[in-house]
C-alpha cells in the first residue's frame, strides 16, 4: 500500500534538501481502462508464443481475437497514443494485413461475432467458452426434432420395415467413409438407423447448390420414435457417418443374398447348409429322402459336422451335406429363425436319448422335399418368402392367410 506523506513528512524532507512534486492521479474512462488492458493481453501472448497473434480460421479463437484487436489499435489513432508508451515490443510499429477485418467500430462482442463465435459471457476477459463456426455448423447438421403431426400414416411403413428386418427380407449395413457414402445420393423413401432410431425420408426437397459447389437439398425425415426434423440432405450424411452405430437400411429386393458371386460391397454372412441323416432310427430311415436338417454356420459346414455321430442336434448319427448356399448381408440367426417358421408345419417329432440318457428333442429337422427348400430360398432373394407358409399336405409353399 502506498504510503501518504504528513505535512510533517513534508517538512523533514524540505529540511534533507529533498524536493517533494506532488503526483496527479490519472484518472481513465473505462473505455480506456478496457483498451489497455486488451493491449495487455496481446503483450503476454507475444511474450509466451515469441510472436505477434496471426488470423486464419486454423487458430485458436483467442489468437484471432487477440490479431483483431491489434489491428484496431493500430489503426485508432486514440488507441495507439493511449498504449504507446507501454509498447515495449513495437507492436504498434507492425503492419496490418489488407484482408483485416473492418474493427474501428467493433467492441469485444463484435469480434467474437466478426469472427464467428458467441460468447456466453460479455468480456473476453471472462470469456468461458466459446462456440466456434464449425461447431455451429455441426449443431446445425439435425435440426431439431419436432412432433409429427401426420405419424399415423408412416407408422404402418416403420413397422413393415422392423417386421422385414426379424424376417431377413430386408438387411442393415454399416455406414464406411471408405465405402464412399458421402458421396452417395440420399433418395426419397430411403430407410436408415440414426442416433438408435430408425429414420425414413420422407420428402427431397428442390436442389440447391452449396457454396462449396456440391449440390444439397432440404429433408424431411420422419423417426420411428414419432418425430419429424427438417435438415439438409448433407447434414444428414456427415451425421450418419458421424454416429458410429447408425447403419443403412436395404431395399427389400436388394439384389441376390445367396448363391451366386459375391458383389465388392457384400459382407459375408455365413452359409445355408441342408443336410441328410444316416440314422438307423426307425422313423428317420422311413422318412430318409425328405427329412433335412436346415442351419446356418458362419465357419465350416465340414467342422459343424464332424462329431455329427455324438451329438443329438444330429440325431446322433452321421450326416450327410445335400446342399449348400452362401450368405450374404444377412443376419444369420434371423434367416435362421424365418426358415423355421416357414417349415414349422412339417417339423420332425421325435424324441432320442442322448449320450447320457436324457431325452432330447431336435427342433431344426423338418420331412421336406429339396426341391421345395430350393424353393424357398428363391423366394429369399426376392424377398417374398415372409409371404409364404409350408404346406405338408400339398408339400408346397402357400401363400400365407
Amino acid at each position: 500500500m502506498a504510503k501518504e506523506f504528513t505535512e510533517e513528512d513534508d517538512a523533514l524532507l524540505a529540511e534533507l534538501g529533498v524536493e517533494v512534486e506532488a503526483k496527479k492521479a490519472v484518472t481513465r474512462t473505462p473505455r480506456e481502462e478496457r483498451i489497455i488492458a486488451g493491449f495487455e493481453e496481446i503483450q503476454r501472448f507475444v511474450e509466451e508464443h515469441d510472436r505477434v497473434p496471426q488470423h486464419g480460421e486454423e487458430r485458436d479463437i483467442f489468437e484471432r481475437l487477440y490479431a483483431v484487436r491489434l489491428d484496431r489499435i493500430r489503426k485508432l489513432e486514440e488507441c495507439r497514443a493511449l498504449v504507446e508508451p507501454m509498447d515495449h515490443q513495437g507492436l504498434l510499429a507492425g503492419t496490418s494485413p489488407a484482408d483485416s477485418p473492418d474493427v474501428e467500430e467493433l467492441d469485444d462482442d463484435a469480434l467474437l461475432r466478426e469472427l464467428g463465435v458467441e460468447s456466453e459471457t460479455a468480456s473476453i476477459t471472462e470469456l468461458r467458452h466459446v462456440r466456434s463456426a464449425a461447431e455451429k455448423r455441426a449443431a446445425e447438421e439435425i435440426a431439431n426434432r419436432e412432433k409429427c403431426e401426420d405419424f399415423e400414416r408412416f407408422k404402418p411403413l416403420f413397422e413393415a420395415v422392423q417386421t422385414e428386418l426379424d424376417q431377413g427380407v430386408r438387411i442393415t449395413r454399416q455406414i464406411r467413409k471408405d465405402a464412399g457414402f458421402l458421396k452417395t445420393d440420399i433418395s426419397q423413401g430411403q430407410f436408415f438407423i440414426l442416433g438408435g432410431q430408425v429414420a425414413y425420408v420422407a420428402e427431397v426437397g428442390k436442389r440447391i447448390k452449396a457454396p462449396n459447389g456440391e449440390f444439397d437439398a432440404r429433408l424431411r425425415v420422419i423417426y420411428s420414435n414419432g418425430t419429424e426434423s427438417n435438415l439438409l440432405l448433407r447434414s444428414l450424411q456427415r451425421a450418419l457417418y458421424k454416429d458410429e452405430t447408425s447403419r443403412s437400411v436395404s431395399e427389400p429386393s436388394a439384389g441376390p443374398l445367396f448363391g451366386g458371386e459375391q458383389e465388392e460391397e457384400d459382407l459375408a454372412s455365413g452359409t445355408i447348409y441342408v443336410l441328410r441323416s444316416k440314422s438307423s432310427h426307425p422313423v428317420v430311415a422311413e422318412n430318409r429322402e425328405v427329412l433335412h436338417k436346415i442351419g446356418v454356420t458362419g465357419g465350416s459346414v465340414e467342422k459343424r459336422i464332424a462329431n455329427a455321430s455324438k451329438d443329438a442336434t444330429y440325431l446322433l448319427a452321421d450326416v450327410e451335406v445335400v446342399a449348400t448356399y452362401e450368405l450374404f448381408n444377412i443376419n444369420r440367426k434371423k434367416f435362421e429363425r424365418l426358415m423355421h417358421r416357414v417349415f414349422e408345419p412339417a417339423q420332425l417329432k421325435i424324441d432320442i436319448k442322448d449320450r447320457f440318457g436324457n431325452p432330447v428333442a431336435p427342433r431344426e429337422w423338418f420331412l421336406v422335399p429339396l426341391f421345395v427348400i430350393d424353393e424357398a430360398i428363391e423366394k429369399f432373394k426376392d424377398g417374398t418368402i415372409g409371404e409364404y407358409v409350408y404346406d405338408p399336405e400339398s408339400a408346397s409353399l402357400k401363400e400365407a392367410s
